[in-house]
C-alpha cells in the first residue's frame, strides 16, 4: 500500500475508534491492530495517538464548519437561514455519525480552536450580525444579539446531540420543530423582559 493510501486508511480506522471508544480509550495498539500494521507504521505517519487525533479532528471541524457555513452564506430571509442551518447541522450528523461523535466529546488534546464548542461559537458570532440587524429593524436593542445568537445555536446543537442518539422524529421534522421554537420565540420578543419572579 503506497504510503498516502496507508494514511488514509489508518485514519478511516482511528475515526472508527475514537467515535466508538473515545481518545482515552482508543491505543496506538488498537489502531495498529485493526488496520493491520505495526504500531511503529502509526507512529511513523503520525507520531502517536494524539496526532493522529488532531488530523482527525480538523477534517471534521473543516467538513462541519463548510456545511454551516454554505447554510449562513446563502442569505435570504432570516427564517430561512435558521431552517438551513439547523438542516446543515442535522445532515452532517446524519451522514457523518461517527465524526460528530468524536466532536462532541472532550479531549485533553483538543486545542481551543478545534473543539466542537469553539466551532458553535464561532457560527453564533455569524448569526450575531444577522440578529443584530433584524433587532434593529424591529426596534430592539441590537447590543443583545450575541447573547441570543449563542441561544439559537447553542439551541441547535443541543438537539442535534440528541438526535445523534435518538434518529426520532426525522430530520425534515426535528428541523421544522426547531425553526419553530426559535423562529416563533424571536418573532415575539418583548424589548424589555423581566422575570416573572422577583426571588433572585
Amino acid at each position: 500500500m503506497a504510503g498516502v493510501q496507508r494514511r488514509e486508511q489508518l485514519l478511516d480506522v482511528s475515526r472508527r475508534l475514537f467515535a466508538e471508544k473515545g481518545f482515552e480509550l482508543t491505543s496506538v495498539e488498537e489502531i495498529a491492530a485493526r488496520a493491520e500494521v505495526s504500531k511503529p507504521v502509526v507512529y511513523e505517519h503520525f507520531g502517536g495517538k494524539e496526532g493522529v487525533y488532531a488530523v482527525v479532528v480538523d477534517r471534521e471541524i473543516r467538513a462541519l464548519t463548510g456545511a454551516l457555513t454554505a447554510a449562513l452564506a446563502g442569505g435570504g430571509h432570516p427564517k430561512v437561514l435558521v431552517e438551513r442551518t439547523a438542516l446543515a447541522l442535522l445532515t452532517y450528523i446524519e451522514t457523518s455519525t461517527d465524526g460528530f461523535q468524536i466532536l462532541v466529546r472532550d479531549s485533553p488534546v483538543a486545542q481551543a480552536t478545534g473543539t466542537f464548542s469553539s466551532l458553535i461559537g464561532d457560527v453564533a458570532t455569524q448569526v450575531e450580525h444577522l440578529l443584530a440587524d433584524q433587532f434593529k429593524r424591529q426596534g430592539l436593542d441590537p447590543k443583545t444579539a450575541p447573547i441570543y445568537a449563542q441561544m439559537l445555536v447553542g439551541m441547535v446543537a443541543l438537539t442535534g446531540q440528541h438526535w445523534l442518539d435518538a434518529r426520532r422524529p426525522g430530520k425534515a421534522d426535528v428541523a421544522a420543530h426547531l425553526v419553530n421554537l426559535a423562529w416563533n420565540g424571536l418573532s415575539g420578543l418583548e424589548r424589555r423582559p423581566t422575570l416573572t419572579s422577583t426571588d433572585s
